[in-house]
């Protein structure tokens, strides 16, 4: 499992989840910015970018979340503000699930955050009725087609990355392009982004229930969702209310014109926003 770590070793920790298809390569911008005062941590997830991508496995949700679980204990690290994009949300907020005691901060950028909320499966549904990823999803897999198209994402990466959402083309370069590409160069390096995928086809995908003190503690946590309004893969009129159901009284930033990929639609604005978050609760927690 591939990460970088960036800044200082004694810093409060800003742990960066990404999403399908993307990878550590998504955090460039706030990882330069934030990482002058604060360790920046930025796992590739088991299957894409520079992480191996183990052939005799699955790569549902939960398997996600055992991995992460894992990196976090292993590299022991406590006092996390979490950082999720995409399905990074699920992934966090279940590590959040098992070992609230270690996360400080809760950020949500164009990530959902399903926490046991009682309208978490009503917005999920609705969701994915009107989202086209969700719906190509379900029609390529009836078709037989799933595996035959993501399989050859070293190829397709941009179509694929345009049918979730960007805005700002101007980032399109051929350096670009290899980063998101280059590390789905064969079929068997696609296997992550297939599973993900199939995942939620299949239904297979479990999202981790937290219990009553895990509940307690995370909803009192200082919580930030950053949204990009154009978003057409995770739209905010489902996502932004299930956030709010959690942190009632948390911030929400909207980003007007900002789609799915929202690191690469706005990142100045995300990352000022975030600094300005974790400077605003450090202050208040040393008050």
């Amino acid at each position: 499992m591939h990460y970088v770590d960036a800044g200082p070793q004694h810093a409060q920790v800003v742990l960066c989840l990404h999403g399908e298809p993307t990878w550590g390569y998504l955090f460039r911008d706030l990882t330069s910015r934030l990482s002058t005062h604060y360790r920046v941590i930025v796992p590739d997830h088991m299957g894409f970018g520079k992480s191996e991508t183990p052939a005799d496995r699955s790569y549902w949700l939960q398997d996600h979340i055992d991995n992460l679980e894992r990196f976090v204990l292993s590299l022991d690290l406590r006092e996390i503000t979490l950082v999720m994009h995409d399905f990074g949300g699920p992934a966090g907020m279940g590590l959040a699930a098992r070992h609230p005691d270690r996360i400080a901060r809760i950020v949500s950028v164009n990530g959902p955050t399903p926490f046991g909320q009682a309208s978490q499966l009503e917005r999920l549904m609705a969701n994915a009725a009107e989202a086209p990823w969700f719906q190509w999803i379900v029609q390529a897999h009836a078709a037989g087609r799933l595996e035959t198209v993501l399989g050859e994402l070293g190829f397709n990466i941009l179509s694929t990355l345009k049918l979730n959402g960007f805005e700002r083309n101007e980032v399109i370069s051929d350096s670009w392009l290899r980063a998101y590409g280059s590390h789905f160069a064969n079929p068997s390096d696609c296997l992550g982004v297939i599973g993900w995928a199939k995942g939620f086809a299949l239904d297979a995908h479990r999202f981790e229930m937290p219990d009553a003190a895990a509940q307690r503690a995370i909803s009192s946590k200082p919580a930030l969702a950053i949204w990009g309004m154009a978003d057409r893969t995770l739209g905010a009129a489902h996502f932004l209310p299930l956030f709010s159901e959690l942190f009632p009284s948390a911030p929400i930033h909207r980003l007007p014109g900002v789609s799915h990929y929202s690191f690469e639609d706005a990142p100045v604005a995300i990352a000022s926003l975030i600094e300005a978050f974790l400077q605003q609760t450090t202050q208040r927690a040393l008050a």
